[in-house]
């Protein structure tokens, strides 16, 4: 049975195949759990102009990710082949073929589905969930296929969800960086950063 899709609640387990460093394999979610924090990235299809960029992009920040001990997943409803000719293909080669994270098969559509994230056509919508270690849903976004995302607030997103979970009763704010002071909470506090702001 699926889990609900909610802020909180166990993110839906799978199991398909993916493709690391043009090689196939097997990749379960659940795999990460006590491990990473998962950053799962749905893109509508395969060499779509929108799509390209956003990979690149996000290899770009690759590090960054791998600091905060973050795992990319990055899911479309292509083969395992398709995405192995995607990695392959002249036109792309020069900039996807460092790609330093996985890019997962739901050819079945039933990974999409269960993250709500089918479109008529049955392409996926482009949505991002960030997964704790614990397998549990902290946050999700859903876009129009044609608007593209921000790696930047990704991260900064990331940053704030684990701030919050290694310092509780703490909160982060919307400017939040790895420089910024918490605001503890307590209504003093949380008063004065609303009248400074």
């Amino acid at each position: 049975m699926v889990s609900s899709l909610q802020i909180g609640k166990l993110a839906p387990n799978f199991l398909t195949i993916g493709v690391y460093k043009n090689q196939l394999g097997k990749i379960r979610l659940s795999d990460y759990r006590g491990k990473k924090y998962v950053v799962l990235i749905f893109y509508p299809a395969n060499f779509t102009l929108l799509s390209v960029i956003e990979l690149i992009r996000l290899n770009d920040h690759i590090s960054e990710f791998k600091k905060l001990s973050a795992q990319i997943l990055a899911v479309s409803v292509d083969s395992p082949f398709s995405h192995l000719q995607f990695l392959l293909s002249t036109s792309y080669q020069n900039n996807l073929k460092e790609l330093d994270y996985p890019l997962i098969s739901d050819l079945t559509q039933k990974i999409t589905n269960n993250y709500k994230l089918l479109t008529n056509d049955g392409f996926a919508f482009p949505g991002l969930y960030i997964i704790d270690k614990e397998g549990i849903i902290q946050y999700y976004t859903v876009n129009n296929l044609l608007c593209e995302r921000n790696v930047n607030e990704i991260i900064r997103v990331l940053k704030s969800i684990q701030y919050v979970k290694e310092n509780p009763g703490q909160i982060s704010n919307g400017k939040w960086d790895s420089e910024n002071d918490d605001l503890k909470s307590n209504i003093y506090k949380l008063q004065k950063y609303i009248k400074n702001s």
